[in-house]
């Protein structure tokens, strides 16, 4: 965006006199210094954040992690070489509790935040996962996965490692049941709490350490997440007693201040639906339970309570914005806090809950950590990670725009321009979020300041079913996959068209996971486009059934199953229409994802060829259904490029030749 709003003034960093700015590449978006992971002390004193940078040489990204002072200052190195992870303050701020790989197995550590060597605290024979400090600061809580017998890792070893997917805690992947931990913190002695056949997701320990919330289910299959119930474990008698026996999924458990009451985040109490999750509160004796965010019309993420248990303050998206919110529980108003035209994603909070930790970024502005007060003033910028952004690029420009779709629904998304875009019609390049229920944000993406570097206008739709509208229009595409939401884009090309902004003639499209699902839909659709990149998609809906997510398609998107509704399931699949296809594909997949599953995109490749269609199909190894490896990032990255460039500007476009060697960054 143009402008990013706080209710103090953002200063964007200036070109240097006399200096051209160019163009942003590829490489430039690789080199970008990430930084994240803000957490603040208890007493607001200071942060301690991540910064992700580029080794190319070693084909990874290297973390990590330093310290600065909430009042602004020079951050510096905090954590040794041997580095760690899920950071968390003791309460009383005197030393930082964090995880590290030991012989392969994540093992608790503690760091005395007035200086010294991390000690090395738990020895446990797992690895142990999400982690909870007790009140005084005496214990910590943990989950860790059961241990296999030494009969099972011999068996294993021997190549009897067979997946029982109806048995126990396997599903996609071998499995291992979890159970909650205790360690004493002086000691290091630690106890079991649970000895279950659960599946723990979140956990929150109540402010006396006697009783634990905790959610759970039996099953790991990956369409199963609806069994997910809310427990109770007293700790002095192990008595778990079961709060919650509903169809639908919970989670983000955080326990009041009082000890009494509890708050979740979930979609419904009865049968899960294709709504956006709110915030609920229960009384851990009686079970009563209701919705405090339900004046919230957007999507819900972290919260918090207030000390005194009144209020809860929470991050909220609305539109394509993020901010700080506040719900007054006794009155059920909901006050937004902070007032950004962008992405405000708070983090973390000072134990008097007076001041936090945020990331803020727009459309043009890259991510930096910041702190403020609750209140929404006395903002302090900590970190300038890539001052050359703002000095050597011109990076494109957003607007939020709206438009009326076939069906009169107003469509809200972002049109971004290039730097120095007067008047005139240009290449326009389409792009899908996933999801289903993802969303456009205005938030800081270097790819598509690349694209526009390359002369594009370029349209991100926020199409009926995304999840930063109300939970009415989230349920847009409900049994209309490939419907509505098809329209919602379409209309939005002919929006930015009649604007005089995009060049008809010249259309591509490019999509990832739902993106490429509905972009592949797409091509099979209009014959509009002149290029197409499609990643990680599904084209056949019924043979993803098994292996894919189908409880969003048999419960919103198409409805039924392929066997009781077959004939809608293979009319919403893109493979049925394939013999329409007129726009040159290309074809993008990682062998190992296991949200959309490899098959499906060699299988629309694979028809396309077999109908004579121009396309192209890229395979990465070893990557999931999100690329790890920079020198993959770069390769789809270049590819989409040149395939985009041919096809839609018949342009043998070359990608930039990658510099020899990594660029010293300097966070500050």
């Amino acid at each position: 965006m143009r402008t990013l709003t706080l209710l103090i003034g953002f200063t964007l960093a200036v070109p240097v006199a006399g200096q051209e700015r160019r163009a942003m590449t590829t490489d430039d978006g690789l080199d970008m210094v990430q930084v994240g992971g803000a957490t603040i002390s208890p007493d607001g004193s200071w942060v301690l954040f991540s910064k992700s940078e580029l080794n190319w040489e070693e084909n990874e990204r290297e973390t990590t992690w330093w310290r600065v002072s909430a009042e602004g200052g020079e951050p510096y190195r905090y954590i040794g070489e041997e580095g760690g992870g899920n950071f968390q303050f003791s309460p009383d701020g005197s030393k930082l509790a964090f995880t590290r790989s030991v012989d392969d197995e994540s093992q608790l550590f503690l760091l005395p935040t007035t200086g010294g060597e991390a000690v090395q605290l738990s020895e446990h024979e797992t690895s142990i996962g999400s982690y909870a400090w007790s009140e005084d600061g005496s214990k910590i809580f943990f989950v860790a996965t059961e241990p296999r017998t030494e009969e099972e890792e011999k068996a294993r070893e021997a190549g009897y490692d067979a997946i029982f997917v109806d048995e126990g805690p396997n599903g996609q992947q071998d499995g291992n049941w979890n159970n909650l931990w205790l360690i004493e913190v002086e000691s290091g002695e630690e106890e079991r709490l649970t000895d279950s056949d659960h599946r723990i997701g979140s956990f929150s320990v109540a402010p006396n350490a006697d009783r634990i919330v905790f959610t759970s289910r039996s099953e790991n299959r990956r369409n199963q997440q609806n069994l997910t119930e809310i427990r109770l474990l007293e700790i002095e008698t192990g008595a778990i007693r079961q709060l919650t026996d509903n169809n639908a999924p919970e989670g983000r458990l955080s326990w009041a201040p009082d000890g009494r009451l509890f708050a979740y985040t979930a979609r419904t109490d009865g049968e899960w639906e294709l709504l956006l999750d709110k915030i609920w509160v229960m009384d851990h004796e009686t079970g009563v339970r209701r919705i405090v965010s339900g004046a919230f019309d957007g999507n819900v993420g972290n919260f918090v309570w207030t000390p005194d248990a009144s209020a809860i303050l929470f991050s909220g998206l609305h539109g394509t914005n993020n901010n700080l919110y506040r719900i007054d529980l006794g009155s059920g108003a909901v006050e937004q806090v902070t007032s950004t035209v962008g992405s405000l994603a708070p983090s973390s909070f000072s134990r008097d809950r007076m001041r936090m930790a945020y990331v803020l970024q727009d459309f043009d502005t890259p991510a930096d950590i910041w702190v403020g007060l609750t209140d929404g003033t006395g903002t302090v910028r900590l970190t300038d990670a890539n001052p050359t952004i703002a000095e050597e690029i011109a990076l494109g420009w957003g607007e939020v725009i709206r438009w009326e779709s076939k069906d009169g629904t107003e469509i809200e998304g972002i049109l971004m321009l290039p730097a120095e875009y007067q008047s005139g019609a240009l290449p326009l390049l389409l792009h899908i979020h996933g999801g289903p229920a993802g969303v456009f944000r205005n938030s800081f993406s270097s790819s598509n300041h690349v694209w526009a570097g390359l002369g594009y206008a370029q349209l991100f739709p926020n199409v009926r079913g995304s999840s930063g509208y109300d939970d009415d229009l989230l349920r847009g595409n409900l049994r209309d996959i490939g419907g509505g939401d098809y329209e919602d884009l379409m209309t939005g090309v002919d929006e930015v068209i009649a604007r005089g902004i995009a060049d008809a003639s010249k259309l591509g499209l490019r999509g990832w996971s739902y993106g490429g699902i509905l972009g592949g839909w797409t091509v099979t659709q209009t014959d509009r486009f002149r290029g197409a990149s499609v990643g990680a998609m599904v084209s056949d809906w019924t043979s993803e059934y098994g292996p894919g997510f189908n409880h969003d398609v048999r419960l919103w998107y198409i409805g039924g199953t392929p066997w009781d509704n077959a004939d809608e399931w293979r009319e919403r699949s893109a493979l049925t229409h394939i013999a329409n296809v007129t726009t040159p594909t290309l074809v993008l997949h990682g062998i190992n994802d296991r949200t959309d599953t490899e098959s499906q995109s060699m299988m629309f490749f694979q028809a396309l060829k077999d109908q004579g269609k121009v396309t192209r199909y890229i395979r990465f190894p070893r990557e999931p259904h999100g690329f790890r490896e920079p020198r993959h990032q770069r390769t789809r990255d270049v590819e989409e490029i040149r395939w985009i460039q041919k096809y839609v500007r018949d342009i043998e476009w070359m990608p930039w030749e990658r510099p020899e060697k990594d660029k010293k960054k300097v966070v500050s």
